[in-house]
């Protein structure tokens, strides 16, 4: 299968494990399985990399530096978009550059997808507008509120597919991420990639 370019957008104050779990899991995914295939890019699926806004190093939540792989105007053809959340969302809410960027993206991404409260940017870009969708479970309210009712707002679940794929929040994005997996390269590949990481992956 070709490689796929998945593009994970990072910010100031964006959650860490929100953007460096589906890292964790995409980056890692082989379709041929074993130890030795992590190795080389051989078999990888996914290219995978951080996109920012500007480029220079950011803080995210905690203090942790990080320093995207390019920005907005550097980007390289995105197929998949990952949209984490944390703090750092609340600005971007406002910020018109930001949000036309998501939007634009989208328009010729084969899959969006967003961990915790980056659904609150989807929603407020309009990408969740007629969609089901969740969030961290402490910002459920206010994505209703941002989703301005057009949002079907769902409570309690991990993840969320509808035609954009939403999770809870952040630990959550990982079992998002593999459901991703498992619906482009097959389940057996996401399984033999969690127990790979260690991680207990169970399909909703």
């Amino acid at each position: 299968m070709p490689q796929l370019n998945v593009a994970i957008l990072i910010f100031e104050n964006v959650e860490v494990l929100d953007f460096a779990g589906p890292f964790e899991v995409f980056s890692r995914t082989r379709t041929t399985p074993g130890t030795d295939s992590r190795r080389s890019e051989d078999s990888a699926p996914f290219r995978v990399f951080t996109v920012a806004p500007e480029p220079g190093v950011l803080r995210a939540t905690g203090g942790l530096q990080v320093v995207p792989d390019c920005g907005f105007r550097d980007v390289p053809a995105i197929d998949i978009l990952v949209v984490p959340g944390g703090f750092g969302t609340r600005p971007l809410l406002e910020d018109a550059v930001t949000l036309a960027w998501i939007r634009d993206t989208a328009a010729t991404a084969k899959l969006v997808t967003s961990v915790c409260t980056g659904s609150l940017l989807l929603a407020r870009a309009g990408l969740l507008d007629g969609h089901r969708a969740t969030t961290h479970w402490a910002a459920i309210d206010l994505l209703e509120q941002v989703g301005g009712g057009k949002v079907t707002v769902e409570r309690g679940k991990r993840w969320v597919e509808d035609g954009v794929v939403t999770s809870a929040g952040v630990a959550a994005g990982i079992d998002m991420a593999f459901a991703v997996v498992a619906s482009i390269c097959g389940r057996e590949v996401a399984e033999e990639t969690a127990r790979y990481i260690e991680y207990p992956w169970v399909a909703q």
